[in-house]
């Protein structure tokens, strides 16, 4: 069995936890182990963090401008996309490295959402959305279920 879902979010820091438990929810109810949901929603919060504090337009920066969450579960992976409206990740990938994300200082204030997400997920992309702009962040991870699980993938 399949599940997806999309959601349209305001840039505001309420949105994430709202992200976040429907997620929770979602591979709850279809029997996912507790610790691959977990591990999904932190990435999914920094995502969305991400998407927040920088997913505007250039110079705008209104919150009703947005940004989409986008979670597929499929037989034994879940996907998981964020995009934004805002400027993207800057031309060369600057902070990333050959699709990696380069770890930062112990001590920074910021820049540590990326690269929690690429430790959490078995497979992340991030890049920019062709034509318009904006930023993308997917990731998947495989799935691991409960042994009382309705939904798991047979």
């Amino acid at each position: 069995m399949s599940i997806w879902w999309s959601l349209h979010l305001r840039r505001e820091a309420a949105s994430v936890p709202l992200a976040r438990r429907l997620l929770l929810g979602t591979m709850e109810t279809a029997g996912v182990d507790p610790d691959v949901s977990y591990d999904l929603s932190i990435a999914l919060s920094e995502a969305c963090a991400n998407a927040v504090e920088h997913g505007g337009g250039a110079g705008e920066g209104s919150p009703s401008e947005g940004y989409r969450v986008t979670a597929y579960l499929d037989g034994e992976r879940c996907r998981i996309e964020v995009a934004d409206v805002g400027p993207g990740f800057p031309p060369g990938g600057a902070g990333r490295a050959a699709g990696r994300v380069r770890p930062v200082a112990v001590d920074a204030e910021h820049g540590r959402g990326l690269c929690l997400i690429q430790e959490l997920a078995d497979h992340v992309h991030i890049g920019n959305k062709p034509g318009r702009g904006g930023a993308v962040v997917s990731f998947d991870k495989i799935l691991k279920w409960r042994e009382d699980a309705p939904l798991a993938a047979v």
